[in-house]
């Protein structure tokens, strides 16, 4: 079942193109990493999917409904975490997470308890005096406690400390354990990683490349180290080879991973005594989309 489609959407502001024909799906039970850097345009695809901004052009349905059109009725199903939190400064934190619940008529108190001592956050404060991160958990705590069917979390863990980062890594986990749907924006590609299986790269307003991490990776270089019996000759000029380098742990150049078979083979005949190949991180493949793409503009 589709969750969320998003078709050629684009927004102008003023003279600044913000999207550019960004296409989104996000299917159920998966959780897609929305990645990019400031000004890319992440947020401003999160608040059309959420119907606070209106597309210039394109659409976006969530669960099947226009997400400008039936915002409301939208919104009781899917919860939300913006990057910037910004509550009622003369509430307390437990006031706002209560009126959120009651908003999506979610009575789930002991999950809300649970939460709030997870997170570390001190409900009887009035919001004026909490510091970002502190925001940030009174949302946080909203919507793990609201039992939605989509989480829509625009850079959730700005502001949090590493240990509150894991606590909420934990639950996202905790939520694909349940089947259900998740967009993440964020800035923490490791975090990404290690929590959606499936990435959207947006660069300028256009999103650049969509898959699984495992397509993804296998489409970029690998990193390999040998070590051989016999000195290795002639593997230097080999045109699939990149960033050759002889070290103490043994050669070391980067691949692409169609031809590490190859390779393979090439290496047998000198002894292999010693062989790794490490797949590219998340930021690797990120970094080597946008060096190629600002190479060839």
């Amino acid at each position: 079942m589709i969750m969320l489609q998003a078709t050629n959407i684009h927004k102008n502001f003023g003279k600044v193109t913000a999207l550019d024909g960004v296409d989104l799906t996000l299917n159920e039970g998966e959780i897609l990493g929305f990645i990019g850097p400031n000004g890319a345009g992440k947020t401003t695809m999160m608040r059309i999917i959420m119907g606070v901004l209106q597309a210039d052009q394109g659409e976006t349905k969530v669960f099947g409904l226009d997400s400008w059109q039936n915002a409301v009725e939208i919104h009781q199903k899917v919860a939300y975490v913006p990057g910037d939190v910004n509550l009622w400064p003369n509430l307390t934190g437990g006031e706002v997470i209560d009126l959120f619940l009651r908003l999506k008529d979610a009575h789930q108190k002991n999950q809300k308890q649970q939460l709030i001592e997870q997170f570390e956050l001190d409900p009887t404060k009035k919001c004026r005096t909490y510091s970002k991160g502190n925001r940030q958990k009174v949302a946080l705590v909203a919507a793990f406690a609201s039992d939605a069917d989509l989480y829509v979390l625009d850079e959730p863990t700005s502001g949090l400390d590493p240990l509150m980062e894991k606590v909420f890594q934990a639950k996202v986990l905790k939520l694909a354990e349940a089947g259900k749907s998740v967009l993440l924006s964020s800035h923490i590609l490791s975090e990404v990683e290690k929590l959606c299986n499936k990435v959207s790269i947006i660069r300028e307003g256009k999103i650049i490349e969509t898959g699984t991490l495992s397509e993804m990776k296998h489409l970029t270089r690998m990193q390999v180290i040998v070590k051989t019996q016999k000195k290795l000759k002639g593997l230097h000029e080999s045109p699939y080879i990149h960033d050759y380098r002889e070290t103490s742990k043994g050669t070391s150049f980067s691949i692409n991973s169609e031809y590490i078979g190859d390779i393979v083979a090439y290496l047998t005949p000198f002894g292999i005594t010693d062989l790794q190949c490490l797949p590219p991180t998340l930021e690797e493949l990120f970094m080597s989309h946008y060096s190629e793409r600002g190479q060839s503009e």
